[in-house]
């Protein structure tokens, strides 16, 4: 699957927004690492809090919860709205 976003886009991000499943989200891996990632579904994290199973869009090249496991919810930093440039578009659920 080729990926929505690619280096150096700017992106347009709603703090505090509630993801839904597809949404593109800024997230932190517990190492600290700050990422863009698609949300996918609901799951437990091994500590069981709730948080999103989150995957790259070219999952033969991008780290993303089949190596890392759920992200908890407080660490999901924000929602995906928009690619503002280079080429603006909507970022829509897939």
């Amino acid at each position: 699957m080729r990926p929505s976003l690619e280096a150096g886009d700017w992106l347009l991000v709603q703090y505090a927004g509630r993801p839904a499943p597809g949404d593109v989200v800024v997230a932190r891996f517990a190492d600290g690492a700050l990422v863009v990632k698609r949300a996918v579904e609901r799951r437990r994290t091994a500590s069981g809090d709730a948080g999103w199973w989150l995957l790259s869009d070219a999952p033969e090249v991008g780290v993303d919860s089949r190596h890392r496991g759920p992200v908890r919810d407080a660490d999901v930093v924000a929602v995906g709205r928009a690619r503002l440039w280079p080429r603006p578009q909507i970022l829509r659920p897939r």
